[in-house]
């Protein structure tokens, strides 16, 4: 394990700016045969700060420690990427529709109606645009109403490969009692 990479990904994966006394107990810890001694690794530090001063991101001094931050250069692109993304939030309605989706599938949208008591027409609309639900097939009922099921970017969104691995509806059902409980 080399120096630069060890501090590369201590520093970015910390929630919060790392100090050196950190950095280095870490390092002696992995390696407790090591020589290295503070002044190493702030003149290591120091390399990263200048290669990384005109990229995308830098590391910075702050908070008493050291952290990665965004290229103040691409502040604006930045915000306008948030704007953006903050756009593309599910609505409540959506979530509850697409929740609905994946643990009754296949299922048409007047079953969604049925459950939900209202209207799905613009959340079914608004999954299937952005791809988190598909159409697969048609129901046997009257008119041969449409199937919807969740598609593969479904799962990479939500950080599954199979639906076996959502939680359980007692789990559910469980941490809900528990959040109501808390309020009390």
């Amino acid at each position: 394990m080399n120096l630069k990479s060890f501090l590369e990904a201590l520093i970015f994966a910390s929630p919060e700016p790392i100090e050196l006394e950190q950095l280095q107990k870490v390092w002696e810890e992995l390696h407790p045969d090591s020589e290295l001694n503070q002044l190493s690794m702030v003149q290591e530090i120091g390399k990263l700060k200048t290669e990384y001063q005109n990229s995308g991101f830098q590391l910075i001094e702050a908070g008493g420690g050291f952290k990665f931050v965004t290229n103040p250069d691409y502040h604006d692109a930045i915000g306008l990427l948030l704007k953006n993304n903050s756009k593309r939030r599910l609505s409540p309605a959506a979530l509850e529709t697409l929740a609905l989706i994946a643990y009754q599938q296949p299922v048409t949208k007047g079953d969604l109606e049925y459950i939900r008591g209202v209207n799905c027409d613009s959340a079914v609309h608004k999954l299937l645009e952005r791809e988190l639900i598909r159409i697969v097939g048609k129901g046997d009922g009257p008119g041969k109403p449409i199937l919807y099921g969740t598609t593969p970017f479904f799962m990479e969104y939500f950080g599954i490969n199979d639906l076996s691995e959502l939680p359980k509806m007692e789990e559910i059902k469980s941490d809900i009692n528990e959040v109501g409980t808390e309020k009390e």
